[in-house]
């Protein structure tokens, strides 16, 4: 069989296609991990601390990033403001992150909240009055409503399991990076993605190294592996993972790139049960699938 030139290049193209899916899959799976690392960093580390060190690391990484990719540093005063409300916002989301996964488990907050994430953000955008909800999207909600409240295990009826204080944090934590990607939607058309997240990244670590880090751990003694979880987390749960995902919004489009986020749940369930040895219950499963299938009606029509 002959090939000629342009059978070479589509052939290169599908390869090149195949491996950045493959780096897809693997962003992912770092987000959802990155509720493992917290679990473990809990156990040694102050909240704030972990907020210090993780965007501290991540704001430096970043920065060859961007040389990489050719994108500006400059942004204006006015959008240093801007991202600068952004960061108490991403402070008081991570916070509340950290804080339920250390009282709760990890998997049930991956598949808790970054379910409810998209759907509070479809709602809030609604009572703003940018999206009209249709009798497909009252479904939808409903759908998901139902599943949030399986992975709760609400239909156990037991007040203690339902209205445990972790998944207070939970429910607020959604509710803050709802209100971080709406506010962030409006920066970030005049800016990067890119540039918006180092400088969002950097301008948290500098609040929390200055105002509310108290920083009483003593860093050089701790084991390895808190080493290793705290760069992990950095590195690839958030530099890795938002370069690749931003990247393949403009390479494979915006809607095949959001499409890969539904791993995120999964992966963090998988994780926790793999490494912590959480245990996957049914409903956590199923309420997640329910979930998921409604997030997807709510953006069928985003793209």
């Amino acid at each position: 069989m002959n090939y000629t030139v342009t059978d070479f290049r589509m052939e290169n193209i599908g390869r090149g296609r195949v491996i950045f899916y493959l780096l897809m899959f693997f962003a992912m799976m770092g987000w959802g991990a990155s509720w493992v690392h917290v679990k473990y960093l809990s156990g040694y580390m102050q909240i704030h601390e972990i907020i210090f060190y993780r965007y501290l690391i991540t704001a430096v990484s970043m920065i060859p990033v961007l040389f990489a990719m050719k994108i500006p540093f400059k942004i204006s005063l006015k959008e240093v403001l801007y991202i600068s409300i952004a960061s108490v916002i991403m402070i008081v989301y991570t916070w509340l992150f950290i804080a339920g996964t250390k009282l709760g488990t990890a998997g049930l907050g991956g598949a808790f909240v970054t379910t409810l994430i998209p759907i509070m953000t479809f709602v809030l955008s609604a009572a703003l009055g940018r999206k009209k909800i249709s009798l497909t999207d009252t479904s939808a909600l409903i759908l998901g409503a139902i599943g949030v409240l399986t992975i709760l295990n609400i239909w156990s009826f037991d007040a203690r399991d339902i209205f445990r204080l972790e998944n207070l944090y939970f429910v607020t934590a959604a509710l803050s990076w709802a209100v971080l990607t709406i506010f962030g939607g409006g920066i970030t058309r005049r800016v990067n993605p890119m540039s918006y997240s180092f400088y969002l990244y950097l301008i948290v670590a500098i609040i929390e190294g200055l105002f509310l880090t108290d920083f009483n751990t003593h860093i050089t003694k701790l084991n390895s592996a808190v080493y290793i979880n705290i760069f992990m987390l950095a590195i690839i749960s958030t530099t890795f993972a938002t370069s690749v995902y931003f990247t393949g919004a403009k390479k494979i489009g915006a809607d095949k790139a959001s499409s890969f986020t539904f791993l995120v749940p999964f992966s963090a369930i998988g994780l926790s049960a793999l490494f912590l040895g959480e245990e996957i219950s049914f409903g956590m499963i199923i309420g997640t699938i329910m979930a998921l299938g409604a997030v997807k009606i709510l953006n069928k029509k985003r793209y």
